[in-house]
């Protein structure tokens, strides 16, 4: 499309994401879909969300009240990687194996290919910031985008994490697998150079997980438990707000679980759990990070439902992450 003939008030009429006519080197954000979900231990259907996020993405006005108009710096969803898509389909057959008979072997294919998963996502993310641009992770499940936080780390100096999720992802393995989205962020803490870790809204977590997060001085869980009593003292939102993000670095990585927020936002998620952030105090949250001051090197967006409802509330939220991003980096 001419850039003469494109108008951001128009109905979308091209399938790229938002409708934008930008080529890929135009644009300053790329987002890489993850569509791997071999580890969800509950529903599935995240490995569906990149395309269903596109579709979705289509309803939303480019106009932004917080961020102005980041759709001019360019976000560009590159395309799906088939050897991610033939690895979920394999990994999925092999856990549905091993869950059956319980075979050794079978139990360390599987945590082969999520170390080949791993690699595919670094690679990518290297590339990405090689080219100069802000990588986006767009899963599957919560195990997709430890390459690109590892990446990240590798790459900025003072480095931290924002993670919002219903569940702390401290676990060493779960049910096994190393590499389980349950096991994310043990992962991040043991294996890349992260200073702070900021957890935000988790409800549902194991007591060696929490042990862990209260014996790491770089970890600051904060419940959704603990986050309703303060409102309910009378604490402002926004204050809770910017005291969470007070340990965080100049360099932050932002790791949005939609299951974070409340399930009726998310229905179809892999791991529901009543609860959580208003999408309103998602928002509020993000803005006050990219009001800070501080970079948003990158970001993920996982866990979010095959389903028109969940892309929606998904396909809004990966736009004003992107949004933040460009700001807080003066891309906009």
């Amino acid at each position: 499309m001419d850039w003469d003939q494109f108008h951001a008030d128009d109905a979308a009429d091209l399938d790229t994401l938002y409708g934008l006519p930008h080529a890929q080197d135009q644009a300053a954000l790329w987002v890489m879909p993850v569509p791997f979900e071999a580890t969800t231990s509950f529903g599935k259907g995240t490995a569906k969300a990149p395309q269903q996020i596109l579709q979705a993405s289509w309803q939303v006005d480019l106009f932004d009240l917080e961020t102005g108009n980041p759709w001019q710096a360019g976000l560009f969803l590159l395309p799906e990687n088939p050897s991610i898509k033939a690895l979920n389909t394999k990994a999925c057959e092999r856990i549905a194996a091993y869950e059956q008979e319980k075979q050794p072997g079978l139990l360390d294919e599987i945590n082969a290919m999520g170390d080949a998963l791993e690699g595919l996502v670094h690679e990518q993310t290297q590339a990405t910031y090689a080219a100069q641009k802000i990588p986006a992770v767009l899963g599957g499940d919560h195990s997709v985008p430890l390459g690109a936080i590892k990446a990240a780390s590798a790459l900025h100096d003072d480095f931290g994490i924002l993670h919002i999720d219903a569940h702390a992802d401290l676990r060493k393995a779960y049910q096994g697998y190393t590499h389980s989205h349950a096991s994310i962020f043990y992962n991040v803490m043991t294996q890349c150079e992260v200073n702070q870790l900021v957890q935000v809204g988790i409800r549902d977590l194991g007591q060696a997980e929490y042990k862990m997060a209260q014996t790491d001085p770089r970890i600051h869980l904060h419940s959704d438990l603990a986050i309703q009593d303060a409102l309910a003292q009378g604490q402002t939102f926004a204050g809770i707000c910017h005291r969470m993000l007070q340990p965080l670095p100049q360099n932050v990585w932002v790791s949005f679980d939609i299951d974070g927020l409340d399930p009726a936002l998310c229905p179809r998620t892999g791991t529901p759990v009543p609860g959580g952030l208003q999408f309103r105090e998602a928002l509020t949250l993000l803005a006050a990070l990219g009001q800070s001051g501080r970079n948003i090197v990158g970001f993920d967006l996982v866990e979010v439902g095959n389903h028109p409802w969940d892309a929606n509330v998904g396909a809004r939220l990966l736009y004003k992450m992107a949004g933040w991003a460009l700001k807080s980096q003066h891309k906009i």
